[in-house]
Order: structure tokens, then sequence, then C-alpha cells
């Protein structure tokens, strides 16, 4: 665990993650998802913001990203209810922490019966 990037609040999260997926189980809206987390975040007193806007800046602001939260300044946690991860999603998530200048991302997906998460570093690169 020495090597895991904030370790911690990482297990704290991916603990959020797994009681909605228990509770609200595969296949629903990502919206409905996303309304669970924050509302399991908010009881356990996790800091977090939703729909946090990243700035996209190229020689001034050219535009905004949004991610689906950004915990305690941190992780970046992007959610998702498709059948599968795609490279795009990865790429999102890679994104987000560059512009954000920040080292860790989480994607998560609720679709399946059991659930899928990703831990994505900044400088990682994917296939």
């Amino acid at each position: 665990m020495a090597n895991l990037v904030y370790p911690e609040l990482s297990y704290k999260i991916i603990g959020v993650l797994f009681k909605v997926h228990n509770e609200l189980g595969p296949n629903l809206a990502e919206k409905h998802y996303q309304r669970s987390i924050a509302k399991e975040f908010t009881r356990q007193a996790i800091n977090y913001r939703e729909q946090q806007k990243i700035e996209i800046l190229r020689n001034g602001l050219i535009g905004n990203q949004y991610a689906d939260f950004l915990v305690d300044n941190k992780i970046v946690l992007e959610i998702k209810a498709t059948p599968r991860f795609s490279r795009n999603n990865v790429i999102q998530v890679l994104k987000y922490l560059r512009e954000a200048d920040l080292e860790l991302g989480l994607l998560v997906n609720f679709s399946r019966r059991e659930l899928i998460y990703k831990r994505i570093l900044k400088g990682f690169r994917p296939k």
C-alpha cells in the first residue's frame, strides 16, 4: 500500500461505490448512481464536489469539462452505466487529471452484476 496514491481516501470512495452498487444493483441510469453516491459521501462526511468544472487551457481558456465528482480536491471520480469501459472513458479521466493537475482518477461502471472500477494514474498511457 505504500506505493498507492491516496490509499485511505480511495479505499473510502470504493467502499461507498460498493455500498451504492449493492443497494441499487445494476442497469439504472447514471444520474441515479450519482445522486446515491453524493448522499453517501455526505452521510460519511467525505468532502466532494459534483459536476466539477475543469478548465481546458491552451494559450487561454478554450472550454470546460465536467467531472462527475472531485473528492477532497484530490481524486477525480467518473461514473459510467454502460456495458463496458471504452478506451475513450480512460482517456476522458486522463484529460481531467492533466487539466486539473491531479494524480489519481477512479473510473467506475455500475452496469454489471459486479461493480467494475479502475484506478487511473496521471501518467498512464492507454493502449
